[in-house]
């Protein structure tokens, strides 16, 4: 099953208009927008939907209350789709829509739908960096910064979700789905890839009480950690509030900063994760602070030389 990863999260919120002004400011483009449904898209298509929380298109809320209503994964082809009806009518039911499409819930009560992948293939120039010792990436006068930079989200990258029983999660969708187990955290949870994507992880697992279950945190990838910075600061500066970050994580690599946010949940921008194949060896350590990220930076606001005196 060539699950690629996530194409859009689905979201029905008691304040449509913040939501859609914060996923605007955060750098995601308006694709679609009516009364009640907005779609706000990174550049390969992959998205974030907005419902207003009482649209009869949205699929029942979790008891918890989370915001987060359905998740649609990408496929690589009616095949794959096909595949997954075969194996997922074997105990539960399975809405199969005329253009394809399935439906249908996880073990842990989470809603989710299968498509052929909306994803549109980037050709586009990585963050260069010139490294002593290496042959310059950027050729002489170019630039590494400089004010007009345009950031866009180019992919959404993965969820992170809170699950009642993380076993029982992980072995939904590695037994059934065909994920990969990449990394755990002893006591919190596995990160899982899809066999269609070679990112560390496009989910997350989060054992807690069954009244948090939901969503902790989505990300979108940006080219490169300068981005995640100029990104986090520009979010910051427009009155928004971090959570987390900026750093870099331990399991992944990928650097981070997190927000919060009117959806129910955190929302991280991401950069340059590790690749992993079928050699990849899992690693499981004790969570910790130290094992979450290898360094976390402090904000503070802008300085200059002489400008505290």
């Amino acid at each position: 099953m060539k699950i690629i990863g996530p194409d859009a999260l689905i979201f029905g919120v008691p304040n449509f208009n913040e939501c859609c002004q914060y996923l605007s400011d955060y750098g995601l483009k308006k694709t679609y927008i009516d009364a009640d449904k907005a779609i706000y898209s990174a550049l390969d298509g992959t998205a974030i939907e907005i419902h207003h929380e009482q649209s009869e298109h949205l699929p029942p809320a979790l008891k918890s209350g989370s915001l987060l209503r359905q998740q649609v994964y990408g496929v690589k082809d009616h095949t794959d789709l096909n595949a997954i009806y075969e194996e997922l009518t074997k105990d539960r039911e399975v809405l199969k829509h005329t253009d394809g499409t399935i439906e249908t819930v996880d073990d842990s009560g989470f809603a989710i739908k299968f498509q052929v992948t909306i994803r549109q293939e980037l050709n586009l120039e990585g963050e260069k960096i010139n490294s002593p010792g290496a042959l310059p990436q950027r050729i002489a006068n170019e630039l590494g910064v400089h004010p007009k930079m345009d950031i866009t989200p180019r992919t959404l990258s993965h969820v992170v979700l809170f699950v009642p029983n993380s076993q029982t999660a992980a072995d939904f969708y590695c037994k059934r789905l065909g994920f990969k187990v990449t990394d755990i955290l002893e006591g919190v949870g596995p990160f899982l890839r899809p066999q269609g994507n070679d990112d560390h992880h496009c989910l997350f697992l989060i054992q807690t009480p069954e009244s948090m279950q939901g969503i902790e945190h989505f990300a979108f990838h940006l080219a490169g950690p300068t981005e995640v910075m100029l990104a986090g600061s520009k979010f910051l500066e427009a009155g928004y509030t971090p959570f987390w970050g900026p750093g870099r994580h331990n399991f992944g690599s990928n650097w981070f900063w997190y927000f919060n946010s009117p959806l129910g949940c955190h929302v991280e921008y991401d950069a340059d994760m590790d690749k992993h194949d079928q050699n990849w060896i899992p690693r499981s350590v004790p969570f910790s602070a130290d094992a979450s990220q290898r360094f976390l930076f402090k904000y503070a606001e802008k300085w200059a030389p002489g400008a505290d005196h």
